[in-house]
């Protein structure tokens, strides 16, 4: 007998076993690895090796079952989610189109949007969390309601001043900036007293990240008032004054309701040449507002003389109120002015050397601590509108978001561009202007922008339409370049300054779910099949004084849920007298 054991790859040891009764070795033998003797060798009875046992095969563990409701609602949540995302962007209309199929997948499979229970609490869950954004969209306005603006910085820099402790400046920082007064050119006076020394201290210390912030938001800007500036011969210095007014932001809006990077009041932006009304604010416009901003300068050197220091404080507190002081002391000098308190206001002393101070940092701020990457402005081009159109629309246009629209656009008031501009000029992001420009010949004119009219009828008057439609009179008349006083004649179109929903889940044609709920069934369908052609019909349904949910769901044999789901904008379960509803009632 001859054992022998080779090993074979990937399947461990293998053992060869070779039975023989053997008088002499044969030659190929060896094959199993003996060696080879010249003798006979002696034989020893080996016990017979036992029978290897064969490991079980594996056996595949089986694939679970996919549940088919599961899947179902998976699929309609990722279409809802992916809704979601779009209306943090802005596009209604993609918001609207996902909305939209996340109902879809449940109506139009073979189970329907109601006969399963658990398909039914997501449909039900669904609906109500798509009507709950447009009911926020209504709340909010939409595309009429204002925009949100930012605190002007120039409010919490005088508040601070009230509370700033002003000690002697170190004798360090005089000297230093002593050194760059003299080593740096300036077009306004900086004179080396302790307001401005002050100011400079608590720009570097305490109001570091501040002036850091706005000098870096500033780069965006800088280039263009400065040209603006150098154009009019106006000090270059001057360009750093929204530093204090704004930080350089757009969208600025002071307690006094001063607006945008200059922070003009009303009646002087209008006096400088900037539009203003319901629908545009130019003094949000950068480049417009500083073309204002020039000219408004120029006339306060003049008015003082040439003198700077007085200009800037016309500027903050109005010319009538310095020529008023100047006359009361005859003294035309803004500092000693400024030692008198019953002179000028408190915010009016301060702000003269706080625009002294944030200049000197300006034109050095590596030497007082500051370090900033610039910011490059936005590239854009221009689009020519020749009807209004609501800005989420250019943003999926233009795929961007609304906010980058908006910023590029400062001076738009609401999400609608101007009903009654022709030609309206806006800016989109460079390279989508010929994008845009095509999709907007593509789209039919009610797409562009949801406006609602009203046809004004014999005797009535703006007050009591603005209470039939429950808006705002003021809103009302300016929306339609009117006065609040202004008379109303029969027939005359008005826009209501409350547009229509985005409607995210409503659409007049759809399959109408079963209102009843069906059982699951055994076996490997899981669920009932959901009728063919459904045995319902469209009606409108006037609500009557009284009527409840309940009550016209009984009447209509179908219940409170499907109403729901037959209207979804209809909020909470309080009904309006002469309200109209859309029900499917039995055919027969």
């Amino acid at each position: 007998m001859v054992q022998c054991w080779s090993k074979s790859r990937g399947t461990g040891t293998r053992r060869c076993v070779a039975w023989r009764l053997v008088a002499v070795l044969l030659p190929f033998a060896a094959a199993c690895g003996s060696s080879i003797r010249t003798q006979a060798p002696s034989v020893t009875p080996a016990t017979p090796p036992t029978q290897a046992i064969a490991a079980p095969a594996p056996v595949a563990p089986k694939a679970p079952v996919e549940d088919p409701v599961l899947t179902l609602i998976a699929a309609s949540d990722g279409h809802f989610k992916a809704g979601q995302k779009e209306l943090e962007l802005g596009h209604a209309e993609a918001a609207k189109q996902d909305f939209n199929r996340a109902i879809d997948i449940l109506l139009e499979s073979p189970y329907g949007a109601r006969t399963e229970p658990r398909i039914r609490e997501h449909f039900d869950r669904l609906i109500d969390r798509i009507s709950a954004y447009e009911v926020k969209a209504l709340s909010e306005g939409d595309g009429f309601t204002e925009k949100r603006y930012e605190a002007a910085s120039i409010d919490e820099l005088l508040a601070l001043s009230a509370t700033f402790d002003r000690p002697a400046p170190a004798p360090e920082l005089k000297s230093a900036v002593q050194t760059d007064l003299e080593t740096t050119g300036h077009d306004i006076p900086i004179p080396l007293n302790q307001r401005v020394l002050s100011y400079i201290e608590l720009f570097q210390g305490r109001l570091h990240d501040f002036i850091e912030e706005g000098m870096k938001r500033g780069t965006r800007y800088l280039p263009m008032i400065q040209s603006v500036f150098r154009e009019a011969g106006l000090p270059l210095d001057l360009a750093y004054v929204p530093l204090i007014e704004s930080a350089f932001k757009p969208n600025a809006l002071s307690k006094a309701k001063a607006k945008g990077v200059w922070q003009f009041m009303g009646g002087t932006a209008l006096e400088n040449g900037l539009r203003r009304d319901w629908y545009i604010d130019e003094r949000s416009d950068p480049e417009k507002a500083t073309l204002a901003a020039a000219k408004y300068l120029g006339t306060l050197n003049k008015l003082f003389s040439g003198d700077w220091h007085l200009a800037l404080a016309s500027y903050n507190g109005g010319p009538g109120r310095l020529q008023r002081a100047i006359k009361r002391v005859g003294v035309d000098d803004f500092w000693k002015l400024a030692e008198k308190p019953k002179l000028l206001p408190r915010e009016t002393r301060e702000y003269v050397p706080m625009i002294l101070a944030a200049i000197v940092i300006a034109r050095n701020p590596t030497q007082y601590g500051f370090d900033f990457e610039p910011e490059v402005p936005m590239a854009y081009e221009t689009v020519t509108l020749p009807r209004p159109v609501d800005l989420r629309r250019v943003a999926e246009w233009a795929d961007t978001t609304i906010d980058v629209i908006q910023a590029l656009n400062p001076e738009l008031r609401r999400w609608t561009t101007p009903v009654k501009v022709e030609q309206y000029q806006l800016k989109v992001p460079a390279g989508t202007a010929e994008g845009v420009a095509r999709r907007l010949e593509e789209a039919s004119t009610p797409d562009l922008a949801s406006l609602k009219w009203y046809t004004v009828k014999r005797g009535e008057t703006l007050p009591v339409i603005a209470r039939k439609l429950r808006v705002s009179k003021t809103d009302l008349a300016e929306a339609n370049y009117l006065r609040a006083t202004a008379r109303v004649n029969a027939g005359q179109r008005l826009m209501v300054p409350h547009e229509s929903t985005v409607l995210l889940a409503a659409r007049t044609e759809r399959p109408v779910p079963a209102a009843e709920s069906r059982a699951i069934v055994a076996g490997p369908t899981l669920m009932a099949q959901a009728p063919a052609n459904s045995n319902r019909v469209k009606v409108i349904y006037e609500v009557r004084q009284g009527d409840t949910l309940a009550d016209i769901a009984s009447l209509f044999k179908t219940t409170v849920a499907s109403l729901k789901t037959w209207n979804p904008r209809l909020l909470g379960s309080r009904l309006q007298a002469g309200a109209r509803l859309t029900v499917y009632r039995l055919a027969n």
